[in-house]
């Protein structure tokens, strides 16, 4: 049997811990200097060299490599596989798709898995510090979300679990993870030149980073939804022009409600490309034990607000939520 991490709750916030202990509303933003100055360092490169260094093929160079990263990388070996555990695969693959990830250029795996665990756990109490209710507007958010971090009063501590916390590849991962844009660099440049690594390295991570923070911004503060979570201070909403940049993380309002399917665009007519690779995956026998709202245990404290939102639950969570079952729309 392929090696496969521990099970977590499905809908619990599972890396955190002393969560009674814990006070997701005070505390301060400061500077963080590491990650501060690399995304300056990617922004300065890709204003300054990206127009000098346009070509069209670097510009394809730069959707592929952007493509890869951020499809096998971020959405499904960080987020939908590290993180929510909503498929299985050999470890061998998790720890390829987890080296994708890091080389987007946001994080490592350890870091990702914090930042991400800690901002869905604030979000989802009755209140949270102001930095995660995006109180600032537009630009100020952006630059506090790149250039600064959150330190919390009361922060409750971190334990990803075994699999990932005893993995001496993600601590790797984790400690050198700008470095990971080295052999990038090195491949692009022995393919194609300096053209190449400008797209392929500082306008690719510029841009998947602004991406990132644009995606978080808007999902967490407008758009359409299917589903709320009860007694949440923030509510997710889907972000339907982002859906394939993305790769099918834009559908917001329908991962906050089912944040262990591996599936984020639920209804007709929402484009998933990560859906689609691990899809891909499937079909390889490579991802197996595949989670979707139908075949997850039923979740209490949340609600539907459309009257196709049911069409995609079991009839446990109809049950629970006390709507019937909706039959798919073509």
């Amino acid at each position: 049997m392929p090696e496969t991490t521990k099970q977590p709750d499905a809908f619990k916030v599972n890396s955190l811990k002393n969560l009674d202990e814990a006070c997701p509303v005070h505390g301060h933003v400061v500077w963080d200097p590491a990650r501060s100055l690399w995304n300056t360092l990617m922004f300065g490169g890709a204003l300054l060299l990206g127009p000098m260094f346009f070509t069209w093929d670097a510009f394809a160079v730069f959707l592929a490599t952007a493509a890869i990263t951020l499809c096998a990388g971020h959405s499904v070996g960080f987020h939908r596989r590290l993180i929510h555990q909503s498929f299985e695969c050999p470890k061998w693959l998790e720890r390829l798709l987890v080296w994708c990830g890091t080389a987007v250029g946001m994080g490592g795996p350890l870091w990702t898995i914090r930042l991400h665990d800690f901002r869905d756990w604030a979000q989802r109490q009755k209140d949270c510090h102001p930095f995660l209710r995006h109180e600032k507007g537009l630009l100020m958010d952006g630059i506090l979300y790149l250039h600064g971090k959150l330190k919390l009063d009361n922060p409750p501590s971190f334990d990803p679990g075994p699999g990932i916390a005893d993995d001496p590849f993600y601590h790797f991962l984790d400690r050198t993870w700008m470095a990971h844009q080295i052999p990038v660099a090195v491949v692009l440049f022995a393919l194609g030149g300096w053209s190449w690594v400008v797209w392929g390295v500082f306008v690719r991570v510029a841009a998947c980073t602004t991406m990132h923070w644009f995606i978080s911004y808007f999902a967490h503060t407008r758009g359409p939804q299917d589903w709320t979570v009860d007694g949440a201070i923030i509510q997710a909403h889907n972000v339907p022009i982002m859906a394939i940049p993305t790769m099918g993380e834009s559908w917001h309002s329908n991962h906050h409600a089912f944040p262990r399917s591996a599936r984020h665009g639920l209804y007709p007519g929402q484009i998933d490309l990560g859906w689609y690779f691990i899809k891909f995956l499937e079909f390889f026998g490579l991802a197996w034990n595949i989670k979707l709202p139908a075949n997850l245990p039923p979740r209490p404290g949340i609600s539907p607000v459309t009257d196709r939102a049911m069409s995609i639950a079991s009839p446990l969570q109809a049950a629970l939520s006390d709507r019937p079952l909706e039959t798919p729309s073509e």
